[in-house]
């Protein structure tokens, strides 16, 4: 959580993201959902990833409400960013589905 709202500055408040991740997030942690509810984005110190994504080839899809406002809010399947995973898993550097 970003000092912003409340949260500190500390190792533990911090979590490793991509710089484009990162940038997107902001200090957002959470957005409308489908219905105009209010979503936690996906926290992976509470959750478990495969709970809320899966892979699909290089296209990262969102199991429920709390995947499809992550992955919207932090543009997961942006053109660009769905290339280079593919990039990387012809690599073998990136998961396969």
């Amino acid at each position: 959580m970003s000092r912003q709202h409340g949260g500190e500055t500390s190792a533990a408040d911090l979590a490793y993201a991509c710089m484009i991740c990162n940038r997107y997030k902001g200090s957002n942690i959470a957005s409308l959902g489908p219905s105009g509810e209010l979503v936690a984005l996906f926290n992976p110190r509470q959750s478990h990833w495969r709970d809320h994504f899966r892979l699909n080839g290089a296209v990262i899809e969102p199991l429920g409400v709390i995947g499809e406002v992550t992955a919207r809010v932090l543009r997961l399947n942006a053109a660009g960013r769905v290339v280079r995973r593919s990039l990387l898993q012809q690599l073998l550097r990136y998961p396969r589905s």
